[in-house]
C-alpha cells in the first residue's frame, strides 16, 4: 500500500494506517485474522472507513470490496488503493441477496441503533454457507471496568447481548476474545531450524499475577470480541488454532516503549545534573551574603544581572 497519497485525517475515532501503538495493533490484528479466510473468496468489508482494511483482505488474495457512508472517506480509499469501494449504508448495502462467501465488519455494531437491522442485511448478501466476521468492544471491559465513556458509541454490548443479535441470523457463533499484552514468545522450530515447521495449530498461555501466582490459562477478560457466523458449522472451524497471534517487523509499540524508557533515563540525568548545579549556586549565593554585609556591596551586587538571577532561583529553590 503507497503512502505517497494524501492521508486521512485521525478524528480520534475512525482508525487510519498512520496510527500508532495499541490502536494499530488492535485494527490490523482483525484484518490479519480475517486474511486467513478470505483467499479466493468474495467479501463485502462493511463499514470500511479509511480503506486500509479491504486493501489488506485483497492483498491475502479475495475479492473484496469495501463499504462505507461517508462519500469522502469512499473517495480517499478509491484514490489511495483503488476503484474497490462504495459509499452506501450497512442497513442498505447495494447489492443482490447471496452475493458474498464472506463479509467483515470490524468496529461498527456499537455505532448504530439499528443493530438488528444491520445484522438482517449481512445475512442477506451472505450466501447460504457465508461467513460473517464481526467484532464488538466489550462493554464490561471498554466501559464499566475503565469509567471511559466512548461518545461516538451509540450502543455498546454485553458478551451475552452481542452473542444473542448475532444468534438471531446466524446458527452457529463462535467467539474470540481479543486483547493487547506484553507477552514474550516462544516459537517451535524443527532441528534444521526452519521456523514454526514443528507447530501444530496449540497455543499454551501462561499468566503470573501480581502475587507470583502462575496461572495457565488467559486470565485478563477480552476487550473486545471477534465473532465468526454462520449457517454452516463447518466455516467456523476452518481455523485449526485457539489463538492468534499478531506483531509486526519493526516491532513499533516495542520500540516506542524502548524510546520513552531511554528519554526517561535521560530526563533523570538532566534533573540530577541541574538539582547538582542548583546546589553549587545555592552554596554561591550563601557566600555571597555572608561577605556582602556593607549596603554599597549589597546594591552593587542588586544591580548585576546574574545576582538577580541567582536570587530568584534561589527563591524558587526554597518554595
Amino acid at each position: 500500500m503507497a503512502n505517497k497519497q494524501p492521508v486521512l485525517e485521525f478524528t480520534g475515532e475512525r482508525f487510519t494506517p498512520e496510527c500508532v501503538r495499541e490502536i494499530w495493533y488492535e485494527h490490523m490484528h482483525r484484518y490479519a485474522f480475517a486474511s486467513r479466510l478470505a483467499e479466493g473468496r468474495t467479501l463485502c468489508d462493511a463499514a470500511c472507513g479509511e480503506g486500509y482494511g479491504t486493501a489488506l483482505l485483497r492483498q491475502a488474495g479475495a475479492e473484496a470490496v469495501g463499504v462505507d457512508i461517508d462519500a469522502d472517506t469512499v473517495a480517499h480509499a478509491c484514490q489511495r488503493y483503488g476503484s474497490h469501494y462504495v459509499c452506501a449504508s450497512v442497513t442498505a448495502l447495494p447489492f443482490a441477496g447471496d452475493s458474498f462467501e464472506v463479509l467483515t465488519s470490524f468496529e461498527t455494531i456499537e455505532h448504530l441503533a439499528q443493530q438488528q437491522a444491520m445484522l438482517a442485511e449481512f445475512h442477506r448478501v451472505l450466501r447460504a454457507d457465508g461467513l460473517l466476521i464481526i467484532s464488538s468492544p466489550d462493554k464490561a471491559q471498554y466501559s464499566d471496568a475503565t469509567g471511559y465513556q466512548n461518545p461516538d458509541h451509540v450502543c455498546e454490548l454485553y458478551r451475552q447481548e452481542f452473542v444473542a443479535l448475532l444468534e438471531q441470523q446466524f446458527k452457529h457463533v463462535r467467539l474470540f476474545g481479543q486483547r493487547l499484552q506484553f507477552a514474550s514468545l516462544l516459537a517451535a522450530e524443527d532441528v534444521n531450524g526452519a521456523p514454526g515447521a514443528a507447530s501444530n495449530g496449540h497455543c499454551h498461555h501462561h499468566y503470573l499475577t501480581g502475587s507470583m501466582q502462575l496461572i495457565t490459562g488467559i486470565a485478563q477478560p477480552a476487550m473486545y470480541w471477534i465473532a465468526l457466523c454462520s449457517n454452516d458449522a463447518s466455516r467456523l472451524h476452518e481455523l485449526d488454532c485457539t489463538h492468534d497471534l499478531f506483531c509486526d517487523e519493526p516491532q513499533s509499540v516495542y520500540a516506542h516503549y524502548n524510546d520513552q524508557v531511554r528519554k526517561n533515563i535521560q530526563a533523570g540525568h538532566d534533573l540530577q545534573a541541574r538539582d547538582s548545579r542548583i546546589a553549587e549556586l545555592e552554596q554561591r549565593l550563601q557566600a555571597l551574603q555572608q561577605t556582602s554585609t556593607a549596603p554599597d556591596d549589597v546594591q552593587r551586587h542588586a544591580a548585576s544581572g546574574w545576582w538577580q538571577r541567582l536570587t530568584r532561583l534561589f527563591q524558587r529553590r526554597q518554595r
